[in-house]
């Protein structure tokens, strides 16, 4: 950047901030700021201070040093928990619309699904529950459980990996196993390909509801076929209707759906976590 293009300091961190937002989980070198900015490193360093004091005012997450000659900065995406509780509360409002109640006893949740404006903050909030275990991967099943998962990969800077209802000849060679269905007791099959997913990995599994948990201990054999580690599993939602004891155990849920009656009513509500 040549010197009639040098940065104020002001516009500095606004550049500086975007740049680190755009590029979550990405270690990034002083070096390669100072040249994208024409300042020295010791300056670079400066407003990293500067930087990070903002990102702890505002909790929308905090910048992680690597020290040596490897070393660098990169961004941590988080939500803060009272962020968190207020989003969930007015997401706990929204799915308690009688309106949503359809045909057979079941909830539509797929246009909140598909908001980004929705699962992105609730990508950050599973990532934050998850990210001491470590994942490698984040693991669900197709189709409404993808937006979460790719949002929640996002926040913890690791793959998505999509398990298929059934092969798909787009995937190459792949593993496929037969589960019962916790809710209709129906047999079914669900497929990954071999190169979807390194044997030995640790996965986090995350989907977008659970009934009676069929399908997710379906999704925990299916890893177990490739010798991964499930360090944690996540829902959006989960029934409270008296469907019975879950098939697994150990899975963090921040809404749950205690009420649904066709005659027209329906609780939705948040869950502490």
């Amino acid at each position: 950047m040549g010197d009639d293009l040098k940065m104020k300091r002001a516009e500095r961190l606004v550049a500086m901030t975007q740049i680190l937002m755009a590029k979550p989980n990405q270690l990034l070198s002083l070096s390669s700021l100072a040249e994208c900015f024409g300042a020295g490193k010791s300056t670079i360093s400066e407003d990293l201070l500067t930087v990070r004091e903002g990102f702890a005012i505002s909790k929308r997450g905090y910048i992680e040093t690597l020290s040596g000659a490897a070393g660098g900065v990169r961004y941590i995406p988080e939500i803060s928990f009272e962020e968190a509780d207020k989003f969930l509360s007015g997401l706990a409002g929204r799915l308690s619309d009688k309106e949503r109640i359809l045909a057979g006893g079941y909830l539509y949740m797929t246009d909140l699904l598909f908001d980004p404006a929705v699962v992105h903050p609730l990508g950050l909030m599973f990532a934050r529950v998850f990210r001491s275990e470590r994942p490698d991967a984040v693991v669900t099943i197709e189709t409404k459980g993808i937006p979460l998962a790719l949002e929640c990969a996002g926040a913890l800077g690791v793959p998505m990996v999509i398990v298929r209802h059934g092969n798909k000849v787009t995937e190459g060679s792949s593993v496929n196993i037969n589960f019962v269905s916790g809710s209709s007791q129906r047999i079914q099959t669900m497929s990954l390909s071999r190169r979807a997913l390194e044997p030995g990995k640790r996965v986090l599994i995350i989907d977008d509801f659970i009934k009676a948990g069929g399908t997710t201990k379906g999704m925990m054999d299916l890893m177990g076929e490739f010798g991964a580690n499930v360090v944690g599993i996540g829902m959006l939602m989960e029934s409270a209707l008296g469907d019975g004891p879950k098939l697994v155990r150990d899975y963090r849920v921040l809404l749950r759906l205690t009420e649904l009656e066709l005659s027209g009513r329906v609780t939705v509500v948040p869950v502490t976590y």
